[in-house]
């Protein structure tokens, strides 16, 4: 079958590890199913996967991809929730220690069929597209339970969502307009900037410009680049939610007088559940809310995708098709 895999490290130039190619069908271990990709969407984990993080040499080669959207073996269209846990697991899979994900210990999505757990699957609404269904399992998981989960927010609420433009982004600032937020968002890009705007951003700064009000929450995935400018935006009591430092992970000052003087919440984020995965799902149904979706590239021309991504030119998510 056709896939997207790595089959080395470059941390230089990870793009020099990616293989469009022919692999084995999937072995299916007891209590797993086969699922018939339609769509799946790229993320910045598969770009660092090429860089041999995450991944063992040991585990080469390996299909790349965590996001998928299909058919399974009784023909019924789902999506795949790529967070695996210990079957003996019980409560929230993104806390078991032995978690991974697709593409990690186990052949990932980016290829004409993948082996999941069968309790992984979560039905596919017939109002989204399987483009639009790919986008959800990662970026729009993730962003979800910073929201609504790890930050709390509710309808009125206020959010500063840094860096716009990624997938976690542009998930973050479309679902904080469609929950009734009022949603602020920084980009170094004037374009970007315009962009957010149009997908529901209420207003829009440079990186580091002062708000018109310090905000109940703060969404970050750049990390040291901006960690100083979160923690200044936050009202005393607030809450920081961290999902990412693709910017580097640790900033010139902690800044710590200020996080225990204004009482404020440090909260880390990773994925989500299969239960936040089928609330989400839910919630664009009802709302017709919809993925933003930068490309959709059939697979046999992934590396484009690929390397939109490495440079930076994408706003929204890229999606493979079959």
């Amino acid at each position: 079958m056709f896939a997207a895999y790595a089959d080395g490290f470059n941390d230089d130039d990870p793009l020099s590890g990616l293989v469009l190619g022919d692999r084995p069908e999937p072995a299916v271990p007891d209590g797993w199913t086969t699922v018939t990709v339609k769509a799946a969407a790229l993320n910045h984990h598969d770009v660092w996967s090429l860089r041999g993080v995450g991944l063992r040499e040991e585990s080469l080669p390996m299909i790349l991809g965590c996001d998928a959207a299909g058919l399974d073996e009784d023909g019924a269209e789902v999506l795949v929730h790529s967070v695996i846990s210990d079957p003996s697991w019980m409560g929230d899979e993104t806390l078991d220690p032995g978690r991974s994900l697709l593409s990690e210990r186990h052949q990932g999505t980016f290829a004409e069929r993948v082996a999941v757990p069968r309790r992984n699957l979560v039905p596919k609404p017939a109002g989204l597209s399987f483009e639009q269904a790919a986008c959800l399992t990662t970026a729009w998981l993730t962003a979800y339970r910073m929201l609504f989960t790890q930050a709390g927010l509710k309808p009125g609420d206020s959010v500063l969502v840094q860096g716009a433009g990624g997938g976690v982004a542009t998930a973050l600032i479309v679902l904080g307009r469609a929950a009734g937020l009022r949603v602020f968002a920084t980009s170094r890009d004037e374009a970007k900037r315009g962009r957010a705007s149009e997908i529901g951003a209420h207003e829009v700064f440079e990186p580091g410009a002062r708000l018109p009000r310090r905000v109940d929450a703060v969404m970050e995935t750049v990390g040291a680049a901006t960690w100083s400018h979160s923690l200044k935006c936050l009202r005393p009591g607030g809450t920081l939610v961290i999902a990412g430092a693709t910017s580097g992970p640790n900033p010139d000052r902690a800044e710590l007088n200020r996080i225990f003087f204004l009482q404020l919440r440090i909260q880390g984020s990773t994925m989500g559940t299969r239960e936040e995965l089928r609330e989400l799902v839910d919630f664009l149904d009802i709302t017709g809310t919809r993925p933003l979706i930068d490309r959709v590239l059939p697979m046999s021309e992934a590396r484009e995708g690929f390397e939109a991504m490495t440079k930076g030119d994408v706003f929204g998510k890229i999606v493979f098709t079959f």
